[in-house]
């Protein structure tokens, strides 16, 4: 009898469901979807292991490669390419390949703290915007105030102002390294301001937000856990687009001279040292402009990757 009742009890598909594998689980992850799609964009890929060799020579080549970037020979000044020189020498006799190998660190530092900056400030701009209606109209008139001034100019007036004050505070280097950064940071946030924005104003309207403003959620709660991390995808690809703004925002105050001082040899330093001996000695410009381009260029091919596989309609 009690087996009877337990046949009875039994439901029909009891026993006949599948077991789903680890592999196919593992499948359908989010983050494993966006992984596949990424690695079929072939211009994602290439600037992927491009900018991960820039960054691993940059980061560990100084410890290996014998020569200091100070280190001076006086009996090969303004060489070209050699064996014991494979990029050449600068008028003074340094080795060049030492020379972009620090260079590339500050530039890269550059270009990832000022990212940092940037896409910080532009999120909390744009979420605020979308939110709260009544936030609205004050911070979009002040992000297309931002987006109205001329940047270079903007930097420029920032460099000239706080560039002695921070000097004498934090010393030459640390000084220039903080302004920089700074600088670029707080005239690149718009773009991120204004992409957050409008996917904010798409979130707070689904039913997940909603349901949770219906039930008393506080405001700020759900800020935090609905609507930010849906904001995640467009966020990341303004960071990776943000490396290469500040990259070439760095580059372009360094070549005018308004960078970081002789000793901090960046790459748009190494241009600007190297811009009065164009003629007689192309290599000065030539290594440092091809390294920017490389990184700029498979920096955007990332983003463009990254944007394409975080888009759920072109997700296989």
């Amino acid at each position: 009898m009690s087996e009877l009742l337990h046949q009875k009890e039994r439901t029909p598909l009891e026993g006949q469901l599948p077991e789903i594998d680890a592999p196919e689980a593992a499948a359908r992850n989010p983050w494993w979807d966006v992984l596949e799609q990424f690695k079929t964009h072939k211009g994602a890929l290439a600037g992927a292991a491009i900018f991960l060799l820039i960054f691993i020579g940059v980061v560990f080549g100084p410890y290996v490669w014998p020569l200091s970037s100070s280190y001076i020979d006086f009996t090969a000044l303004n060489v070209g390419p050699s064996w014991p020189h494979p990029l050449g020498t600068d008028q003074l006799g340094r080795d060049l390949l030492a020379r972009m190998m620090v260079g590339g660190r500050i530039s890269i530092a550059v270009g990832l703290t000022a990212m940092i900056i940037s896409i910080l400030l532009g999120t909390l701009v744009g979420s605020l915007a979308g939110f709260f209606r009544a936030l609205d109209g004050p911070l979009m008139r002040a992000t297309e105030l931002f987006l109205a001034l001329p940047v270079l100019p903007l930097l420029l007036v920032m460099v000239m102002l706080f560039r002695d004050a921070l000097a004498n505070f934090l010393g030459m280097n640390m000084g220039m390294f903080i302004l920089i950064v700074s600088a670029i940071g707080v005239t690149s946030w718009m773009h991120a301001a204004r992409v957050v924005r409008s996917e904010v104003l798409v979130i707070k309207q689904r039913e997940f937000v909603l349901a949770s403003r219906s039930i008393g959620t506080p405001a700020r709660r759900i800020m935090l856990r609905h609507v930010l991390p849906n904001v995640l995808s467009p966020v990341i690809v303004s960071a990776t687009l943000g490396i290469a703004t500040a990259i070439i925002g760095e580059s372009t105050l360094s070549f005018l001279g308004l960078g970081f001082p002789p000793d901090f040899p960046t790459w748009g330093r190494l241009l600007y040292d190297g811009l009065d001996h164009l003629q007689d000695s192309p290599q000065l410009v030539l290594w440092p402009g091809i390294a920017i381009s490389l990184t700029v260029l498979s920096v955007t091919y990332i983003g463009d990757g990254l944007r394409d596989a975080l888009d759920p309609r072109l997700r296989r």
